[in-house]
């Protein structure tokens, strides 16, 4: 016969979260009227009261993308979820994409292209540069995608990508633009409509502030016309926008069931843009600018160097530090974590090692946690023998 095994000892203690300031490139501090709405009680996915939540959240996504697009929804699931769903509902087996890769996210989304069966070519900068117009015309002639990737806030090279001029060039060759903002929007200007963006998405975690779990997503006429017309059905069930964009109110025929929506994400979700819409997307952008603004003189007055070195493409959202030589930059984060409960992270991919990162997001962009960073790193180089200028 069978037995049953003896329960976990663990789980029948108390969980203890400590408090941290995050101030890496992401997940930021959630504000307490944020937590406090992922406690509100349980709806039904598609009970009334929940799609008014949910309804709400496309009007917060609108006025985040600067868009009026009407198949906007919410992804459920990360960034990354947000991003499988572009990619399997823009692409069709044997479509070329052209991905600009300029760090790990321009990289990635080859990955999740040529797993949907797509050819995706890539053209290259190093981390901490961005593309020019001339760069991406060269790659739209040369390859002729249906669809360009870009990467508007590198969280890995700490870049911000200009996107004006971008849309209307790739739309110019009969290609329809992507962009990845999860680390910049709310935290930089980003007009979708004006700048001709066929297919924009975030996360939920970054610049809004709410838990990680629900990230929104919108597409325009052209990228809904090219989701319509596929020859091929959409490889994932759970990210097909011909379902999504019912189940989250973008047509006349009533909501249907296709999955059960991460309900406390979306009233989080929904806290996390009525703060945005508080504060405003002009002043939300201007705090985020005068924090990096801060951070940078800060680093410098260390005697540090900043890892992006045109200050016009400086991601505000999320700022690379060099590591200086013969320091290791583990000892200092670790040292910043013990000391001071503050999270600076290392690099990615290329700058693993050579570079922190530190993000200013949301809720934690003010003047007190960057002076309280300032004071963390300041200190932690102290203690591993480097000559801090403060």
């Amino acid at each position: 016969m069978s037995s049953v095994s003896n329960p976990p000892q663990s789980l029948l203690k108390p969980m203890v979260i400590p408090q941290k300031l995050l101030m890496g490139p992401g997940p930021s501090n959630s504000s307490p009227r944020i937590l406090s709405a992922s406690a509100l009680p349980m709806l039904g996915h598609l009970h009334p009261e929940f799609t008014k939540i949910m309804d709400e959240v496309k009007e917060g996504t609108r006025y985040l993308f600067q868009t009026r697009n009407n198949w906007t929804v919410c992804v459920s699931g990360t960034g990354h979820a947000a991003m499988e769903a572009a990619v399997c509902n823009l692409l069709e087996p044997g479509e070329t994409t052209l991905s600009c890769v300029n760090g790990l996210w321009g990289e990635r989304y080859a990955d999740m292209a040529r797993r949907n069966g797509a050819i995706a070519e890539t053209i290259n900068k190093p981390m901490g540069q961005v593309f020019n117009l001339q760069e991406i015309e060269e790659g739209l002639q040369k390859y002729r995608p249906v669809l360009l990737f870009l990467t508007h806030g590198e969280s890995s090279g700490s870049t911000v990508q200009p996107l004006e001029g971008v849309g209307k060039l790739c739309h110019r060759y009969k290609c329809l633009l992507l962009v990845d903002s999860v680390a910049a929007a709310g935290g930089v200007p980003l007009y979708a409509d004006d700048w001709e963006i066929d297919c924009i998405y975030t996360g939920s975690q970054k610049v809004l502030s709410a838990p990680p779990g629900a990230s929104p997503i919108s597409f325009s006429e052209k990228g809904k016309e090219k989701v319509l017309k596929r020859k091929t059905p959409v490889r994932s069930f759970y990210f097909d926008m011909n379902h999504l964009s019912n189940y989250w109110g973008c047509e006349e025929n009533p909501r249907r069931y296709h999955h059960t929506g991460p309900i406390m994400s979306v009233y989080a979700l929904r806290e996390g843009f009525s703060r945005l819409v508080e504060d405003g997307l002009e002043n939300s952008w201007a705090t985020h600018k005068k924090c990096a603004e801060m951070l940078h003189e800060g680093v410098e007055r260390m005697g540090l160097e900043l890892f992006v070195q045109d200050k016009s493409v400086r991601l505000p959202c999320v700022t690379g530090v060099k590591v200086p030589a013969g320091v290791n930059w583990k000892e200092v984060a670790d040292y910043a974590m013990n000391q001071y409960k503050v999270e600076i992270s290392g690099g990615l991919g290329a700058q693993a090692g050579k570079i922190w990162r530190i993000g200013i997001m949301g809720y934690n962009a003010t003047p007190d946690n960057v002076n309280r960073v300032l004071r963390a790193l300041s200190e932690a180089l102290k203690h591993v023998g480097f000559k801090s200028r403060l």
